[in-house]
């Protein structure tokens, strides 16, 4: 359902939009494309406008017409909307992002950008220059962009559905900045991935995980993947919008499987680092 309002949301955005039909949960919209009427000052101004409502929640008090604007959390970065992309801004660079609409992974999380954030302005802690960082469920391909730019060799893994999308956008924003271009590679979440991804061949210093958890059955099979390649060492760095009970119960088994440290937390929005509790 969030998928499906926020496709809903995007749609409005890129368009002119008009409902022909509401039958219940059924809806049918008419779209007419908005590029030809935006000359360059219309452009200019559309995206400031649309930065500060990005910046700020407005709260208007229907008794009394008094409107409050309410900050965003910390982590919530600036970004600038235009029809096709969204651009963020991370190590002094700014980076264009592409969604698709394709599955859950191709588009943006917040959990995403409250690590892109903390990676940034948390250097002491999690020291990424010249590390092997390994990245699961990469989606759009911002935090393996971001882990990239500040120095790190970053393996972005995905599955295949949103490979192509996250290769674009990982290859477009690191090429010519960073010492080492990422890889991107498939990674379905497995038990058994002794066979196609050997410990002794695959070694990092970082697996990073930003919005992993959600409404799907494979968070055993997560939780096993991360197992698998946090050998000694390595430190999961691991971000979560706690949004259901099985988010609850995830961090639960995570915490039995690792070595656990609450690294940020801001609301339901947390950062937890773990690491290996096998000798």
């Amino acid at each position: 359902m969030e998928l499906e309002l926020r496709c809903v949301e995007d749609l409005k955005k890129t368009f002119h939009t008009t409902l022909l039909s509401d039958d219940g949960s059924v809806q049918i919209f008419k779209a007419t494309c908005r590029e030809d009427e935006l000359d360059e000052d219309e452009e200019v101004d559309r995206t400031v406008l649309q930065c500060e409502k990005e910046r700020h929640i407005v709260n208007e008090d229907n008794k009394t017409g008094n409107v409050t604007l309410v900050q965003p959390p910390l982590w919530a970065p600036k970004i600038i909307y235009s029809l096709a992309k969204e651009i963020y801004h991370y190590v002094g660079e700014d980076i264009v992002i592409y969604e698709t609409i394709d599955s859950y992974g191709a588009i943006m999380w917040p959990a995403a950008l409250a690590l892109c954030s903390f990676l940034e302005n948390n250097r002491e802690i999690v020291n990424l220059q010249g590390a092997q960082v390994l990245e699961l469920g990469a989606g759009t391909g911002l935090v393996s962009i971001v882990a990239s730019l500040l120095g790190a060799s970053v393996t972005a893994t995905d599955l295949p559905v949103v490979l192509s999308n996250l290769r674009a956008n990982v290859l477009r924003n690191t090429r010519g900045r960073c010492r080492e271009l990422p890889k991107v590679d498939v990674l379905s979440w497995s038990f058994d991935l002794k066979r196609s991804h050997p410990t002794g061949v695959h070694q990092y210093d970082y697996i990073l995980a930003a919005d992993v958890v959600y409404q799907h059955d494979f968070l055993e099979e997560l939780l096993a993947t991360m197992k698998h390649f946090c050998g000694p060492g390595t430190a999961v760095i691991w971000a979560n919008k706690v949004r259901l009970g099985s988010d609850l119960t995830f961090t639960e088994n995570f915490k039995k499987a690792f070595h656990t440290s609450l690294l940020f937390e801001d609301g339901d929005m947390k950062i937890f680092k773990g690491t290996c509790r096998r000798s």
